[in-house]
């Protein structure tokens, strides 16, 4: 209620032409990767975004931290997804020399070759479903549209 004791203001009907497709594809995106990636390499899109993650950091490691903020996921979801890769084999979880509580990540050689494998399927699916449909000015314009968006839905997390 805003402070007249009124409703908040209603999206119009041009507003919720734009919203409704938004909601719909964040919602339908991942599930279409997450089965596809599932499908044909045994690997949700979630654990395939860690991987991609370490693998983005070279040899470094990444705290658990800054790995649950990159990959956009919660401490607990992050954890868990973490769990199932090292017990795979394609994560190692150490201490930090310098403070035994901060655990990082890395990715381990066995990772490299899942993501190897995971790759070819992920950017296939990515250009068939976002990329190819759009023009080069579409694709700059998504781009600029999301960057100006992102702010504002990262700093609220």
């Amino acid at each position: 209620m805003t402070a007249a004791g009124q409703h908040p203001r209603r999206l119009d009907d041009g507003e919720m032409a734009t919203w409704l497709p938004v909601i719909r594809f964040v919602q339908l995106l991942p599930q279409v990767l997450d089965r596809t990636l599932k499908e044909e390499v045994g690997l949700n899109h979630a654990r395939y975004a860690i991987l991609v993650t370490l693998a983005g950091q070279g040899e470094g490691t990444v705290t658990m931290t800054e790995l649950a903020r990159i990959a956009g996921l919660s401490r607990s979801r992050l954890s868990h997804a973490l769990d199932s890769l090292e017990e795979r084999g394609w994560v190692e979880r150490t201490s930090c020399s310098s403070d035994k509580r901060t655990l990082s990540a890395t990715l381990t050689a066995e990772g490299r070759e899942m993501l190897r494998t995971a790759a070819p399927v992920h950017v296939e699916q990515v250009r068939e479903l976002v990329l190819d449909p759009l023009t080069a000015e579409e694709r700059a314009q998504l781009e600029a549209i999301l960057s100006k968006l992102l702010p504002g839905v990262t700093a609220a997390l």
